[in-house]
């Protein structure tokens, strides 16, 4: 039991004590990867969760909706759909949270489930590989409890298509027996609410997506935001944090609070042993520069790719496979856990021909811009 009173399991099969209560379990997949891919870099600015953090994420996540800072509008939202199931003593309607990893969206699902003073099962789509594992979820429900699918574009298909009466009618089909004596039985299921978390929204099955009741897409944080939720973080680590020191930290978490919320955690290190214990702006930028964070938020492979670009192939586009050989990492790395963020900031572009560096790329590293060329 949590301490509102609700019931709140993870379900998976990882290790003993390996994650927290409000975590989805990492857990080994039949290809070899896992829910959140352990082949992808540990960076002080990566959105995904690292091992080492979710304790900590854990306590800091906000129990309700007044609790959360940020997405105005979602949470206005929220706040109808809750308090209108509550006064009609009904579950509330299946939700599904899409945006960026590290925006709230496994906070929402436990918010609800706080909200409504239900019980909530975490688990993950990959997680899911048979029907008889979300047959078996589905049937340990109780009455209104909330079920958080993280993931969940990345559901099988046959356990996708035992969600579709459970969603609709709160019914499960099971099919008994094999051959001439196989026969199908319906069971009824306790009404229940489907919370779905998905990072990429246009892989969700149509079928799947059109059975929630509510879609909600989460944005990057602003400073001022992400500023407000470091301060509440600090409060709660017992971090004796200024203004000055937050928005620093604030500047550079990449609209993700939590980013937001491991930079605190490291320039919380820097102080108690290189400080006096208290982050202020200078010993907050000192603690960032020391983990490789500069001011737009890039670490030190970002900075690597943004050298090769603007000063060994100025001006010129670089195939991807170069481009990582020349920093040494994969392919596949660079696309998911460096291009976004270099995209989304104008630091650099996808051509037919390649990467180009943008003109923001050469004057954050104080280089004259070049112009590009194609040839």
């Amino acid at each position: 039991m949590t301490a509102t009173g609700r019931r709140e399991v993870v379900i998976g099969d990882g290790p003993a004590g390996g994650g927290s209560e409000s975590e989805p379990t990492r857990t080994s997949l039949p290809d070899g990867s896992t829910a959140e891919d352990p082949s992808r870099p540990t960076r002080p600015v990566d959105p995904l969760s690292a091992p080492a953090d979710e304790a900590e994420d854990a306590g800091l996540r906000p129990a309700t909706l007044s609790e959360f800072i940020g997405q105005g509008q979602l949470t206005e939202h929220l706040h109808i759909v809750i308090e209108a199931a509550r006064r009609r003593g009904q579950p509330v309607d299946h939700l599904l949270f899409a945006g960026p990893p590290g925006l709230g969206k496994t906070s929402l699902a436990g918010i609800v489930a706080a909200e409504m003073g239900v019980g909530l099962r975490i688990t993950a789509g990959p997680v899911l590989v048979r029907a008889g594992d979300l047959a078996a979820l589905l049937t340990d429900l109780q009455e209104g409890d909330v079920l958080f699918i993280d993931e969940i574009h990345r559901l099988h298909r046959a356990v996708e298509e035992i969600l579709y009466p459970a969603m609709e009618d709160f019914k499960l089909d099971i099919l008994i027996g094999k051959g001439p004596m196989a026969r199908s039985i319906r069971l009824d299921l306790p009404r229940f609410t489907l919370v779905g978390a998905t990072t990429r929204t246009g892989l969700v099955a149509g079928p799947l997506r059109d059975r929630f009741g509510f879609v909600g897409r989460l944005d990057l944080y602003d400073v001022a935001e992400l500023e407000a939720i470091v301060v509440r973080s600090a409060g709660i680590l017992g971090v004796s944090i200024d203004q000055a020191g937050a928005q620093r930290i604030a500047e550079r978490s990449r609209g993700t609070p939590r980013i937001a919320n491991r930079l605190l955690r490291r320039v919380r290190d820097y102080v108690e042993v290189r400080a006096e214990g208290r982050i202020d702006s200078e010993s907050a930028i000192a603690g960032l520069e020391v983990f490789g964070v500069d001011r737009l938020g890039l670490d030190k492979v970002d900075r690597a790719i943004l050298d090769v670009l603007c000063r060994r192939f100025a001006g010129r586009p670089v195939g991807l496979t170069t481009l990582a050989q020349c920093i040494g990492e994969e392919p596949h790395t660079i696309e998911d856990a460096y291009e976004p963020y270099l995209l989304q900031r104008g630091l650099l572009q996808r051509t037919a021909r390649g990467r180009l560096a943008g003109r923001s790329a050469f004057e954050h590293l104080g280089l004259a811009p070049v112009e590009a060329r194609l040839l």
